[in-house]
């Protein structure tokens, strides 16, 4: 069959990579073509656009940069009609995905959503629009399926979270191994995560860097994103104790003591892989205050929305200080603090549902 497949960010892209290697499982004549990354290229089929072209985030980004996503949404449509798919599917990005899907449904097309538009955090409106123009939805967190079926009447299915696949299929990494091969000495690793994409990175990277002199103890490693080069991450880094890996996102956080993550799939990832974490979020003063005034949430980090409760700590808008992040942080090395979260990580990995989302995915679209 023929497979057009839509994912505009670099999550997005890995989950996308994994779900084409269980189609062609199933369908070794699958013939791909999309909208993704570097992971999904390595796959094989056609890469239209990479996702670094698609990022905008935040409401005032967003206004900022209409005409090109618009340009966008008139392209996909274009050349979704011109390679006549079998099955169109979509991961995640909405914004994007639900207007290609309305066009879609209107064409015939197939539809399935893979990793559901977060429609109970806002715009639950979008429900409408979801039972008119999305044929399939899959799932990946545990209350999801209850808020769809329960709440909604449209049935979905939950397949798991794709995230314990990709962490269980990566190879372990021995720390001192990694630490020379990386320029690192020693001392025990702190995690710098500030995000995907450049307009986050330099509104996080700054913060978490204000930190660095205080802690010699520790060395602080950022983990640069795939496709931003190191030049844009060097504007920021003034003190000599910070170290840089790009693409080594996984092995970084398997060796690493602690971590300052931006909220957003990062935040599960460091959880999965068993690292404690300072959940940490600012964003332009336009977009944080239309965004508090619209979501409807106890938390911003999945670990703490999946387990209902503040397992990590969020430091949110103003309260992203140097002083809020150091008394995190001295939290972090204590043996209480640890044990706790360690304690709720396992009970994470049991909401989850176990591995193999990729695969059951797949099975269903192939079935379909």
């Amino acid at each position: 069959m023929k497979y057009y497949i839509i994912a505009g960010e670099a999550s997005g892209d890995l989950h996308g990579a994994n779900l084409m290697k269980a189609l062609l499982d199933k369908d070794p004549a699958a013939d791909f073509r999309f909208w993704g990354g570097d992971r999904m290229a390595k796959v094989g089929g056609t890469l239209v656009k990479h996702y670094r072209e698609l990022a905008f985030m935040g409401f005032w980004e967003v206004l900022t940069n209409l005409r090109t996503i618009l340009k966008n949404i008139d392209y996909c449509k274009k050349d979704i009609a011109n390679f006549k798919p079998d099955v169109l599917i979509f991961i995640d990005y909405p914004g994007f995905n639900m207007r290609i899907a309305k066009w879609a449904k209107q064409q015939h097309i197939p539809t399935h959503y893979y990793i559901s538009p977060q429609i109970w955090a806002w715009k639950e409106n979008r429900i409408k629009a979801i039972k008119r123009d999305v044929d399939f939805m899959y799932v990946i967190l545990p209350f999801e399926k209850a808020f769809y079926e329960q709440k909604h009447q449209y049935p979905v299915h939950f397949v798991g979270h794709p995230l314990l696949d990709a962490i269980a299929q990566r190879e372990e990494v021995d720390a001192e191994t990694f630490k020379s091969e990386n320029g690192l000495d020693s001392r025990p690793i702190i995690a710098l995560l500030p995000g995907s994409r450049k307009q986050e990175i330099a509104k996080m990277l700054k913060i978490m860097l204000s930190v660095v002199d205080d802690y010699h103890q520790y060395q602080f490693v950022i983990a640069g994103a795939p496709s931003i080069d190191y030049e844009f991450y060097q504007q920021f880094i003034k003190e000599e104790n910070v170290h840089f890996v790009s693409g080594k996102t996984y092995d970084l956080l398997s060796v690493s003591y602690a971590a300052l993550v931006t909220s957003g799939t990062a935040t599960l990832e460091t959880a999965l892989l068993n690292v404690p974490e300072v959940v940490c979020y600012k964003g332009s003063w336009l977009s944080y205050h239309i965004a508090k005034r619209i979501i409807k949430l106890k938390y911003i980090s999945l670990v703490n929305l999946i387990m209902d409760k503040p397992v990590v700590t969020e430091l949110i808008q103003g309260d992203l200080t140097k002083k809020n992040l150091e008394k995190e942080l001295d939290k972090l090395s204590t043996y209480t603090r640890r044990y706790e979260i360690f304690k709720d990580y396992v009970l994470l990995r049991e909401k989850l549902g176990g591995e193999g989302a990729s695969e059951k995915t797949a099975a269903l679209i192939v079935k379909k």
